[in-house]
C-alpha cells in the first residue's frame, strides 16, 4: 500500500510515519512537508493524511486538488481545530484526527481506512470517479451502459439513472480503457452491455439504440470480437 504523510510539523510527520509502521511495517511510505511537495510528486496513493492548517495550500485546497485529479485517495485530515472538520465532507474525506494524535483513536481510525482502501484497490480499473455538479460519484464500469457527449458536458448512462457531467469524450475514453468503444463522435459504449449491432446502429441492454459511425463498424467489429475472446462480461 502507498501512503503519504503531508504536514509542515516534523513531529507529526515523524509521529504519523511510526504508527503507520507499527501496523504496516511493508507499506510504501513517503513524507511531505507541503501540499504543494505532494502534488507535484505527480502520483497516487492509497491513503494521505493531510495536515489542514498549513503554510502556503491548507489541506482542504490540496484535497480538492487529488480529487479534481478524479483519485480515489483515502483522505484521513489532521487537524487541532474541530470547525475545520465540516469542510472535509465536501473533499469526500474518510476521517480526521485531532491533534495531539491519540494511539487509540488512530489505531480505530488506521484499521477502518485500510480496509475501505483494500476494497476500492481491489477493484482497480473496475471503478472510475467523477465530479457532477456539486455531487461527487465513484462508479463501478459495469453499470455504466453508455456516454454521450453533450458539447462541453456528457451524460453517463447507468443502470439506475442517468449523471450529467463536466467532461470530455477523450478524457473518458482514455480512462475507461479497453472496455469501452467510441462507436460514433457522440457515443462511448460498454462492449459488455451490447445486445447486438448493424453497420449505423448498437442496441443496448436497456434497449436503448445508439449511432454507429460506418467509417468506424470494421474497427469496431474487431475490437468487439478482441473483447469476447478476451473472455470480456457480456450482460445479455
Amino acid at each position: 500500500m502507498d501512503i503519504a504523510i503531508v504536514d509542515d510539523e516534523k513531529v507529526i510527520r515523524e509521529q504519523i510515519k511510526e504508527l503507520i509502521l507499527t501496523y504496516t511495517p511493508n507499506c510504501n511510505l513517503e513524507t511531505f512537508a507541503s501540499g504543494e511537495d505532494l502534488l507535484a510528486a505527480d502520483k497516487t496513493y492509497h491513503m494521505v493524511f493531510l495536515d489542514i492548517q498549513m503554510e502556503g495550500m491548507n489541506g482542504i485546497d490540496v484535497a480538492r486538488a487529488i480529487r479534481e485529479k478524479q483519485i480515489d485517495s483515502i483522505i484521513i485530515f489532521i487537524t487541532a481545530i474541530k470547525e475545520y472538520v465540516f469542510d472535509a465532507f465536501d473533499v469526500l474525506a474518510f476521517h480526521y484526527l485531532l491533534k495531539p494524535i491519540e494511539e487509540k483513536k488512530f489505531s480505530e481510525v488506521f484499521t477502518r481506512a485500510t480496509k475501505e482502501a483494500e476494497h476500492i484497490y481491489k477493484q482497480g480499473q473496475d471503478t472510475i470517479f467523477i465530479s457532477a455538479r456539486n455531487r461527487n460519484f465513484t462508479f463501478n464500469l459495469d453499470d455504466i451502459v453508455y456516454i454521450e457527449s453533450r458539447r462541453k458536458k456528457v451524460e453517463i448512462h447507468t443502470t439506475n439513472e442517468i449523471i450529467e457531467a463536466y467532461a470530455t469524450m477523450i478524457e473518458l475514453e482514455k480512462e475507461l480503457g479497453g472496455k469501452f468503444y467510441r462507436c460514433h463522435r457522440g457515443y462511448l459504449v460498454n462492449m459488455a452491455h451490447i445486445v447486438e449491432y448493424e453497420s449505423d446502429s448498437i442496441t443496448l441492454t436497456n434497449r436503448q439504440k445508439i449511432l454507429m459511425s460506418k467509417e468506424r463498424y470494421k474497427e469496431f467489429v474487431k475490437e468487439y470480437m478482441r473483447y469476447l475472446r478476451s473472455g470480456g462480461t457480456v450482460f445479455v
